[in-house]
């Protein structure tokens, strides 16, 4: 199938997902409060009690903050698809003449969609606390971009996890319980020196490390520290959505057979 066809077909099923969104509001209203109580966790209960030499702790881990609610989309692109096959869908999609990528990346880029409306209310939470970019508007912007890249990349690997499990209750665990440990692990939250020797070795190749860096080069304006970790991020969303697009593509077709 020739690729206008197939973006054709992925633009369809993008809509599809998006009135879905509108009609139940109360999914987007919730995945939206969790990171602003999370916002309001950090700031009012380590804000005093972390110090970060040269870096007032809002700031520090504002970028976490971001990077992490973007990891869950894993968990929310996994129930999608799970729910999805569990309803017969996934068989009517494979029955119609459509690109058999369309029904990932359509779902995918809503996704996307609705996790910027989500990144952007969370800048506003963050700016009510005290967070603010100090690097200026392209970098700010730069930053976003990486950030929304960054969902789409782990709301791929959720597309293998939705189409490879039995229950929707199922993926949402199996999308949500390694996230955890990844973006803690990690110098989100506290600063890698605090962590023990052999554990640095692991947080310092890390991709949730990299964006942490990228994102406060681009936010603070660190601009001599900015291309490596901009351009491992870039390198990490790369190979993990060509990754897990080309396995979820499998998966689909296995899934539906």
């Amino acid at each position: 199938m020739s690729l206008p066809y197939a973006v054709s077909d992925s633009v369809v099923i993008t809509r599809r997902h998006l009135k879905h969104t509108t009609r139940i509001p109360e999914l987007l209203f919730f995945s939206i409060m969790q990171p602003i109580i999370f916002i309001l966790l950090f700031t009012v209960v380590f804000a005093n009690a972390i110090k970060v030499p040269g870096m007032d702790y809002k700031n520090f881990m504002m970028p976490a903050i971001f990077v992490q609610t973007m990891a869950f989309a894993t968990a929310g692109t996994a129930a999608g698809f799970a729910d999805d096959l569990q309803k017969g869908l996934i068989d009517r999609f494979r029955s119609l003449p459509m690109a058999r990528s369309a029904v990932l990346i359509g779902r995918l880029v809503a996704e996307a969609a609705r996790n910027t409306l989500t990144l952007f209310i969370m800048i506003g939470a963050g700016y009510a606390v005290g967070f603010r970019f100090q690097g200026g508007f392209l970098p700010a912007v730069g930053g976003i971009v990486l950030l929304v890249a960054f969902a789409f990349a782990f709301s791929s690997i959720g597309t293998v996890i939705g189409l490879g499990v039995r229950t929707v209750e199922a993926a949402q665990m199996a999308g949500m319980i390694w996230i955890f440990p990844l973006t803690f692990l990690s110098n989100g939250f506290v600063p890698m020196a605090s962590l023990p020797g052999w554990l640095q070795s692991v947080v310092r190749y890390s991709p949730v490390t990299e964006m942490n860096n990228a994102l406060r080069a681009m936010f603070y304006g660190h601009g001599q520290a900015l291309a490596g970790p901009a351009l491992r991020s870039v390198i990490w969303i790369a190979a993990i959505s060509l990754v897990f697009l080309a396995l979820g593509v499998r998966q689909y077709k296995k899934a539906g057979g």
